[in-house]
């Protein structure tokens, strides 16, 4: 059975999955990159997991990433009667998707990682596409989640930080040097908290899960207390929680609208860790882009629909899109 190895390297684990073709590749072997609304997600044939092993260093979480997807080829061609057709890896950090290199990660450690040939001599030289983890994650919601249908998205995964994926028909945009999207890092409080990149008041020191954490834990007084914690207050009408939360749904806001009228996204896919609070979040939110809005266009405001499986399935939709187009990224085994 023809398949894909699909691989997205997180913090602390990796997820991998071997991907089968049958829903969602057309005639000419590819995923297609304009699915219609209906579309299945392609059937996942095998998945696993493994720690990311950072502890032990940049040149031991490569290796990890070399073994786990050898693994993988072993298991296919055993299972399936055939190796896999190609593969994809989405990573953190800077990524040069262009030239296949993972060029800077403060997690992971590593500076300038020629992942994608690593990876294709590894796996005796089968078409090999490396992705950024949020861009990937964004092309499977666009293609297969949230977002099918959709001729132009942003996805904005609410986590530790705040990241986004512009899609435009079909596909993700990563802008002239790899950076298009990094929507937590648009001020939206001008002199406000200092931001790791050297700003102040960037987004997502404000409204990505990890600032309500923190928020939250001080006004409660309690070290322990998250971002769950405090949207659980919410709902029991707790004040504190109440102030805290609507200051981030207002940053939010703010940093979407200033999104919206310059890209004019048909829906805004809201993911992550914050967005598990549902109603919780997106009610307040919708109102709060309602009231900043003048001319422009409000986008459909939804919740991500793939969870924790987007990055790996938006790897597979490489892998398929690398045998569906081959003279898209050459690789050299």
């Amino acid at each position: 059975m023809k398949h894909v190895i699909a691989l997205d390297v997180g913090g602390t684990g990796m997820k991998a999955a071997l991907i089968g073709a049958e829903g969602a590749v057309p005639s000419g072997g590819g995923i297609d990159q304009r699915l219609p609304p209906r579309a299945p997600r392609p059937p996942v044939l095998h998945q696993a997991r493994r720690a990311t092993g950072r502890e032990r260093g940049p040149d031991a979480v490569v290796g990890g990433i070399l073994d786990f997807a050898a693994e993988l080829r072993a298991y296919g061609d055993l299972r399936f009667g055939e190796p896999a057709a190609a593969a994809g890896v989405a990573v953190p950090g800077i990524v040069d998707e262009e030239h296949g290199i993972a060029t800077y990660s403060a997690n992971l450690g590593w500076h300038d990682v020629p992942l994608r040939d690593l990876l294709a001599d590894r796996l005796g030289g089968i078409p090999v596409a490396l992705g950024h983890d949020v861009r990937t994650g964004g092309l499977a919601e666009g293609r297969i989640g949230a977002g099918r249908g959709a001729d132009r998205f942003l996805f904005v995964p609410l986590g530790t930080g705040i990241a986004g994926a512009i899609g435009i028909g079909g596909r993700v945009e990563a802008g002239a040097h790899g950076f298009a999207g990094e929507i937590g890092h648009i001020v939206v409080r001008p002199g406000g908290t200092p931001c790791p990149c050297g700003q102040r008041g960037c987004l997502e020191r404000y409204a990505s899960a990890a600032a309500v954490s923190e928020a939250w834990a001080e006004a409660c007084e309690d070290p322990e207390a998250d971002a769950a914690d405090c949207a659980k207050a919410v709902t029991s009408g707790d004040p504190n929680a109440v102030r805290v939360w609507q200051d981030a749904v207002d940053a939010l806001a703010d940093g979407l609208v200033t999104a919206l009228t310059l890209l004019d996204p048909r829906t805004l896919i809201i993911g992550g860790g914050l967005a598990e609070a549902g109603e919780t979040l997106f009610t307040p939110l919708r109102e709060a882009v309602r009231r900043r809005v003048t001319f422009q266009k409000p986008p459909s405001i939804v919740p991500a629909a793939l969870g924790d499986t987007a990055g790996c399935l938006g790897a597979g939709l490489l892998a398929w899109d690398l045998l569906d187009k081959p003279d898209r990224t050459e690789v050299s085994p």
